[in-house]
């Protein structure tokens, strides 16, 4: 029996939105630097993969500030004669992928205002928790608001804050809000780059020529060659100015949160966070995978590219070999159309190819780095096996995910996490697996030595550190609610 035409379709659906948590947003300032916007440029391509929905830069040349933003990739949206018309020595810039308001050019940041006391642009990565409430109370006094993007309510508290100057009315906004938070803000004369009390989503500082660099991750401060020099801290506030560079803890103390998942997938390998490289974490984690989880197999193999540090580290702790047996497509665009309806799975077959000549006969070890709805793991896995995979043994490099997150990731609702409500037995017949098996929550610490705290794990544990409304809830496909129901009216196939 074949899969009705109807469960393709959800199933394709599905896959079209990602099987994943999908990227957050990427922030890069720079201030004091003759080419500032060229910088935040190169940086906003470093931290692309953080965001592929819109991006934008704001310069200020000391006078005004200059704005350009659009959807797509960096590439796509500037050039040299843009980047030529945002001057000044400062400037900041966003990648955004959306996690509160629509996908339009209206929620593109930076966002750019002029208030009473001048212009005044932000860009946010994180997710406030309490926009709802503050949004209605803003509007209730008169506020309008012109995007859906939960960054504009800060900028609204900016500008309602009555402190004498711009720390204190950024401080003013930021001590109302609750969630997560690591934002800069631009004016002719200053930026200011904040990270909120738990620490929840990553920014650095470095250093270029004696100009001041913020990002979220220290790849980008690697291309643009500025020096790392340390990550801003939970709960501080960095004003830079003319004057040099000040450090203020206007926040009430709280225990770190950061997110453990940045590990598990969004930073890039290369990357310096938490003052550990994200690669070794990765491989460190594979190689507990391989003690927990281990099986009779002839290769190793990654899902492309998430999977590769893990299971770099699985191979090495097992002493089975390391094999690219599959092999992914970096030229895919945000969509794919099929050229006919009647053609279906194209979807992962354009993003991922099996090389047969390692596959045949061999007993495989797949390695991902976590597994959410499962939906293109259980297109992979047959595809292994047409190229001539013996076995599949999938092992997962995280803990089953159970919950959704609201600190600044766009995930799915919780009932269309698979691990929410199916044993790992059902998931492994979904997938079509031979074995499955998931890194422990212990194993996903095994980088650390001593107490497993200071990070955010709600996604595995359901601990969420900042209270989460009711109507915070994300809306979205409820997947396996639509699965099973074309699978319970779908028709037997006919013989013949």
């Amino acid at each position: 029996m074949t899969d009705s035409p109807e469960l393709s379709v959800v199933l394709d659906a599905a896959e079209a939105k990602l099987d994943g948590f999908h990227e957050e947003c990427g922030v890069f300032g720079v201030y004091g630097h003759p080419e500032a916007a060229n910088l935040v440029y190169l940086g906003l391509y470093a931290l692309q993969h953080r965001g592929q929905e819109s991006a934008g830069i704001v310069s200020s040349n000391g006078k005004a500030l200059i704005s350009h933003r659009g959807m797509g990739l960096v590439a796509d949206i500037f050039n040299s004669a843009v980047l030529e018309q945002l001057e000044g020595t400062a400037a900041i810039g966003h990648n955004r992928y959306s996690t509160t308001g629509s996908t339009s050019l209206k929620n593109c940041q930076p966002l750019v205002v002029e208030y009473a006391h001048g212009g005044l642009a932000l860009a946010h990565n994180g997710n406030l928790v309490n926009f709802r409430e503050l949004r209605e109370q803003l509007e209730a006094n008169g506020s309008i608001f012109q995007s859906s993007s939960d960054s504009e309510l800060a900028i609204h508290l900016i500008a309602a804050s009555h402190a004498p100057d711009l720390p204190g009315r950024v401080a003013d906004a930021l001590a109302r809000i609750r969630g997560a938070y690591s934002v800069v803000v631009l004016t002719e004369r200053c930026l200011i780059a904040a990270r909120d009390p738990q620490g929840f989503r990553p920014l650095v500082l470095g250093r270029l020529n004696g100009a001041t660099i913020v990002a979220s991750e220290t790849c980008a401060l690697d291309l643009v060659r500025a020096e790392y020099l340390r990550e801003i801290e939970p709960g501080e506030m960095v004003v830079i100015t003319d004057e040099g560079v000040r450090s203020i803890h206007p926040f009430q103390p709280a225990p770190a949160r950061r997110c453990i998942f940045e590990y598990v997938y969004f930073a890039r390998p290369d990357s310096l966070l938490y003052g550990r490289n994200v690669y070794s974490v990765r491989k460190l984690q594979g190689r507990a995978l391989a003690r927990e989880c281990s099986a009779d197999a002839d290769i190793v193999v990654p899902v492309p590219d998430s999977g590769n540090s893990a299971a770099l580290g699985y191979a090495e702790e097992s002493g089975i070999p390391f094999e690219m047996a599959l092999v992914r497509s970096h030229y895919i665009g945000r969509t794919f159309i099929e050229p006919r309806q009647s053609i279906r799975h194209f979807g992962v077959k354009i993003k991922f190819n099996p090389v047969a000549e390692l596959l045949k006969g061999k007993r495989i070890v797949l390695v991902e780095d976590s597994l959410v709805r499962g939906t293109t793991l259980r297109k992979v896995i047959p595809m292994l096996r047409q190229a001539g995979a013996r076995e599949v043994h999938m092992r997962i490099a995280a803990p089953p995910t159970t919950n959704s997150c609201f600190y600044g990731i766009d995930t799915p609702t919780r009932e269309e996490l698979l691990a929410s409500h199916h044993s790992v037995e059902e998931i492994r017949q979904y997938i079509t697996a031979d074995s499955l098996g998931y890194l422990s929550w212990e194993g996903l610490y095994s980088f650390m030595e001593g107490p497993r705290s200071g990070y955010c794990d709600a996604c595995f544990t359901g601990k969420y550190p900042v209270e989460i409304p009711h109507y915070a809830q994300p809306a979205q496909l409820h997947l396996f609610d639509a699965v099973e129901h074309a699978a319970a009216h779908r028709q037997p196939a006919s013989a013949g």
